[in-house]
């Protein structure tokens, strides 16, 4: 299962890195919308291909608990991931000034609330899908898979802390 996660990430970002050369390298901006929507469908490729898996009998592992925070991550922060590529890529190889700006103070907080608000989404989509995968295979399989979303809801209740703290305790802005 782990092969397909790994697969899929590449062509994800593969995708992303085609429509980005095919949008400012070919100046074909329609044809570049092409690449940017195969990312979900390679999100659907990575869940159906898990159901199909533990469908067929296989013991809920680590990795397929990862393949549904892999969809989640990719659903709630996929426009993000594709804005911070498409600067970066134009910073990097056409050497144009970076549009991203430091935040400070209660700026940064609100980002960070908003980013958030993005990993509660990731975790409610992950959440869904994870217990409609739960119930559809052996329950005494499923262990890994319930750690796994265990794990999720610590790593999300630090990001909520931390998150929070930006704004309790704003981030100054660097003297130089």
């Amino acid at each position: 299962m782990i092969k397909w996660i790994i697969a899929a990430e590449i062509l994800f970002w593969i995708a992303i890195l085609a429509g980005l050369f095919t949008r400012y390298v070919l100046k074909h901006k329609q044809l570049s919308y092409l690449f940017f929507l195969l990312t979900p469908l390679i999100d659907l490729a990575l869940i159906a291909l898990t159901v199909v898996d533990l469908q067929s009998g296989a013991v809920a592992t680590t990795a397929h608990g990862i393949s549904v925070i892999y969809i989640g991550v990719s659903i709630a922060y996929g426009k993000t991931m594709i804005g911070w590529a498409d600067d970066k890529f134009q910073t990097y190889f056409l050497k144009k000034e970076s549009t991203k700006k430091a935040l400070y103070g209660i700026e940064k907080g609100w980002h960070e609330l908003k980013m958030l608000g993005r990993h509660v989404f990731a975790f409610a989509i992950g959440s869904v899908i994870f217990w409609l995968i739960l119930t559809y295979i052996d329950p005494n399989s499923t262990e890994a898979m319930r750690n796994v979303w265990r794990i999720w809801s610590i790593a999300l209740l630090v990001d909520g802390v931390i998150s929070i703290s930006y704004l309790l305790f704003p981030k100054k802005a660097d003297l130089k």
